[in-house]
């Protein structure tokens, strides 16, 4: 007579507790994924922008009144949009993305990128900011923006 084999109920339950632990370390750092995901169509939306204020910086040596929807070619704020970004509005060659405020991780939604020019003899050095009414959290922003 052969005798019946299997798992005991306690290898079950460890089983189950280590993907129970597995999960509860996946799931905040996939979030966290998703998160930068998003905000990386805010740099690239973006992008454009700065390219645009470089070329203006290069000719006049100055940004003052370089905003959106000004002469200098920089469409207004509403104009500029995506997937998870609701705008993207230049103020005297600040960049500012504001991410949606649904459809986008809890953990984003609303919140601002900055993308400050740093202006000097040469050109334009740009760096990212987590400001604004409601800013980032620097975990959220790209690695590329750090």
């Amino acid at each position: 007579m052969k005798k019946q084999q299997g798992f005991t109920l306690i290898e079950l339950m460890i089983v189950v507790a280590i993907i129970g632990i597995l999960a509860a370390v996946a799931l905040p750092a996939y979030q966290d994924y998703t998160a930068r995901a998003q905000v990386s169509e805010a740099v690239t939306l973006s992008s454009g922008m700065k390219a645009t204020i470089s070329e203006i910086w290069a000719d006049r040596g100055d940004l003052t009144g370089v905003s959106s929807g000004s002469p200098f070619g920089l469409p207004a704020a509403t104009e500029t949009s995506g997937k998870y970004v609701a705008q993207v509005d230049v103020q005297d060659g600040l960049v500012e993305a504001q991410m949606k405020t649904s459809g986008v991780a809890n953990t984003i939604a609303g919140k601002t990128l900055l993308l400050s020019p740093v202006t000097g003899n040469g050109p334009i050095l740009w760096v990212c900011k987590v400001g604004g009414a409601d800013p980032l959290g620097t975990r959220y922003v790209p690695s590329s923006c750090r």
